[in-house]
C-alpha cells in the first residue's frame, strides 16, 4: 500500500531552492590539485571536477520532487518546479560548454586521450617572446617562461591556453552566480507570508530564473 505524501509547504519549497542555490555556489569554491605541467588548466579544474556531481545531485532531487505524490499542482509548487528546472537546465548547459572549452584547450596543447601520455609542445623553445613585451612586466615574463617550460609549451602558446582557461572559468563563474542568485530570489518569494504568488501570462509572475533564460534567448536571436 502506497502512502500518499502531503504537498510541500511554501517554506519547504523555499528550502528546496535554497539548498539548490548553495549546491551551485559550492562549485565556485571547489579546488582540485593541478600538476605543474597542467598549470594552464588550474582556473577550470575545480569547477570541472565538482560540477558533474552537483548536476547529478540536483537532478536526483528534481526527479524526487517531480515524482512525489501528490505532484506539484499549486501555484507555489509550479513556481518552484519552474525555477528548479530552469536552474538545472542552465547549469547542465553551462557545464557542457565548460567541458567543450577544456577539450579545446587540451587539443590545442596536444594532450592525447590516452592516460599517461606526454604533452606535445605546441611550438619550440622561447620563440616569439617579444610578443609579450608590451603586456607583461619582467617578473611576469619570467614566471610565464618558467610555467611554459614546465608545461612543455612555448610562452606564447602557454599564454594563449591560459587565457582560454581563464575565459572558460569566468563564464562558468558568471553562470553559477546567476543561477544561485536566481534560486535564492525565487526562494525568497516563496518564503514571503503573503499569498499573491501565481503563475500567469505576466512576465513578472514568472520565476527569476525563467525570466533570465527568456531574456538570454531573446538576446541570442
Amino acid at each position: 500500500m502506497t502512502t500518499e505524501r502531503t504537498a510541500l509547504t511554501r517554506s519547504e519549497l523555499a528550502d528546496l531552492l535554497t539548498d539548490a542555490a548553495q549546491s551551485v555556489s559550492s562549485i565556485l569554491t571547489a579546488e582540485y590539485p593541478t600538476a605543474a605541467a597542467r598549470s594552464y588548466l588550474h582556473p577550470v579544474l575545480g569547477a570541472l571536477a565538482a560540477g558533474p556531481q552537483v548536476v547529478s545531485e540536483l537532478n536526483d532531487r528534481f526527479e524526487e520532487f517531480v515524482a512525489a505524490e501528490p505532484r506539484p499542482a499549486t501555484s507555489a509548487g509550479l513556481f518552484a518546479l519552474a525555477s528548479y528546472a530552469s536552474a538545472l537546465g542552465w547549469l547542465t548547459e553551462s557545464f557542457a560548454e565548460l567541458t567543450a572549452s577544456v577539450d579545446e584547450i587540451c587539443t590545442r596543447v596536444g594532450i592525447p586521450t590516452e592516460p599517461g601520455a606526454p604533452v606535445v609542445a605546441a611550438s619550440s623553445g622561447t620563440e616569439r617572446d617579444d610578443a609579450f613585451d608590451f603586456a607583461f612586466s619582467v617578473l611576469e615574463l619570467a614566471a610565464i617562461r618558467s610555467a611554459a617550460e614546465v608545461a612543455g609549451l612555448a610562452p606564447d602558446a602557454y599564454v594563449e591556453v591560459l587565457s582560454q582557461s581563464l575565459l572558460a572559468a569566468s563564464r562558468i563563474t558568471d553562470a553559477c552566480m546567476e543561477i544561485s542568485s536566481g534560486l535564492l530570489e525565487d526562494a525568497g518569494l516563496l518564503g514571503e507570508a503573503n499569498d499573491h504568488l501565481r503563475l500567469g501570462d505576466d512576465p513578472g509572475s514568472l520565476p527569476s530564473l525563467v525570466r533570465s533564460l527568456l531574456a538570454r534567448m531573446e538576446a541570442a536571436q
